[in-house]
């Protein structure tokens, strides 16, 4: 009978020590404890200069904010001052327009008024002595209310005064029939139908007139007269729409 061997068995020896599971775990426990500490720690300070810089951004704005608050305070001064400014540049141009209208008016007076004189003082031969030189009629505001002004003139001679009367009538037409209207009748500034005259250079009649409603005016007649030797007697009449157009 022959004899098998046996496997041969082998045997492992494992050192004994005593708690080093524990140990390892308690390692692994608290690097895991440092680990996360760290860790919070860590986003702790990146969470604190994430807020001071929001809070260096915050004031920074609000300094900004600030500022233009200032700048558009200012600016909108500034707006109102320059408003103003042109405000007042306006008055100004408008009041040195009106000066200057007034003072072309007042020269165009002047000047007229220099013609007028130069025609009575040196009058052309063929207007010397008495003329009836203008009429003029103004709207007195209400509905046929109309101010007047009748100027007669002595050209050339005008040493002597001169003395004649003045007729001045208003022609028309009333329910459709031509129609004469002496001044005196719409007048109360006249008192007689022929108007003394007494002058040397000229003489104006002035005053106000009021139409009847159902008189329709289509032209003013002057007729003057002069007294003593070598009367004459002049005439002339006035269109008048020509008179009230402006």
């Amino acid at each position: 009978m022959t004899d098998q061997k046996k496997p041969s068995e082998e045997y492992i020896v494992i050192r004994h020590r005593p708690g080093y599971r524990v140990r390892r775990t308690l390692i692994l426990l608290v690097f895991s404890l440092a680990t996360g500490i760290i860790g919070y720690a860590a986003g702790l300070a990146e969470s604190g200069f994430r807020f001071s810089t929001a809070e260096e951004s915050r004031e920074h704005l609000s300094d900004q904010v600030r500022h233009l608050r200032a700048e558009n305070l200012k600016m909108n001064q500034q707006i109102v001052n320059l408003e103003r400014g042109r405000a007042v540049d306006e008055q100004a141009l408008n009041q040195a327009r009106r000066n200057i209208v007034g003072l072309e008016t007042k020269l165009a007076s002047l000047q007229s008024e220099l013609v007028f004189y130069k025609t009575i003082m040196a009058p052309s031969e063929s207007s010397r002595g008495l003329q009836i030189d203008r009429v003029a009629l103004r709207s007195a505001g209400a509905d046929g209310v109309y101010d007047f002004m009748v100027v007669l003139v002595q050209r050339g001679d005008n040493e002597n005064y001169l003395s004649g009367s003045a007729r001045v009538d208003l022609i028309g037409q009333r329910n459709d029939q031509r129609e004469t209207i002496a001044l005196k009748d719409l007048s109360g500034d006249i008192e007689n139908t022929d108007i003394k005259l007494r002058y040397r250079y000229f003489q104006e009649v002035k005053g106000r007139l009021k139409l009847p409603e159902d008189f329709e005016p289509m032209s003013v007649q002057v007729t003057a007269k002069r007294d003593g030797s070598g009367s004459a007697l002049v005439e002339r009449s006035f269109d008048w729409d020509e008179l009230t157009e402006n």
